[in-house]
């Protein structure tokens, strides 16, 4: 079996606590709540944004159960090795047929070299966003997933993510409807580190921390 490798916590965390506890009520009341608990990378790209196409459009539980299965098919998970996987085999882990065409492309682009990743640490977000979105099955979410739990970008706010909306509304709202303007409008507060007031939010609905 291959080793997990262990997973990365971003240097700016505790000044980005501060900064939100000073800046706004919600996550003052919040990020004490949860401890020492923060945002954590597996360091691995690949890894990453495979488990992010596997979990669309199902539960985080059904999601890495497929996972789980699919994970175990290769020795390692990588780009050559899911190249080399069968397709029944698989479609046999839970896979839909779609979801297995996407790993493929993505494997695909890891694999040519058609992804640069060595040169996302001097790019833009949105440059990393425009590149990710080419390959087929990440959306902007995804990719802005990417951003947030692989490359630990500090300033990410997924206005697509229905978790942060629904946080939005419970935690400043009263469970009123939120529109994607109010969200931006309350995120003002948060920046330059809305990443971290997103995972805060979301730990509000769930206590137990989502990675990918």
């Amino acid at each position: 079996m291959s080793q997990t490798p262990p997973l990365a916590t971003p240097d700016y965390w505790e000044e980005a606590c501060r900064h939100l506890a000073r800046k706004d009520r919600v996550m003052k009341r919040l990020i004490p709540q949860f401890g020492n608990a923060c945002l954590q990378s597996r360091g691995d790209p690949f890894t990453t944004l495979a488990r992010s196409i596997v979990g669309q459009q199902i539960s985080v539980k059904a999601a890495q159960s497929v996972w789980d299965r699919f994970a175990k098919l290769p020795r390692k998970v990588s780009p050559g090795n899911v190249l080399r996987l069968k397709v029944d085999d698989m479609r046999a882990a839970g896979l839909s047929a779609r979801k297995i065409e996407y790993l493929v492309d993505l494997a695909l682009h890891f694999d040519s070299g058609a992804i640069k990743v060595d040169s996302w640490t001097a790019m833009e977000d949105e440059a990393i966003i425009a590149e990710l979105v080419g390959i087929r099955g990440i959306g902007r979410w995804t990719a802005e997933m990417f951003l947030i739990f692989h490359l630990m970008r500090p300033d990410v706010l997924p206005l697509d993510d229905v978790g942060l909306i629904n946080g939005i509304s419970q935690s400043y709202f009263s469970g009123d409807p939120v529109s994607r303007s109010d969200a931006r409008e309350v995120a003002q507060a948060w920046a330059p580190y809305r990443s971290v007031a997103t995972w805060y939010i979301w730990r509000s609905l769930d206590p137990v921390p989502v990675d990918y």
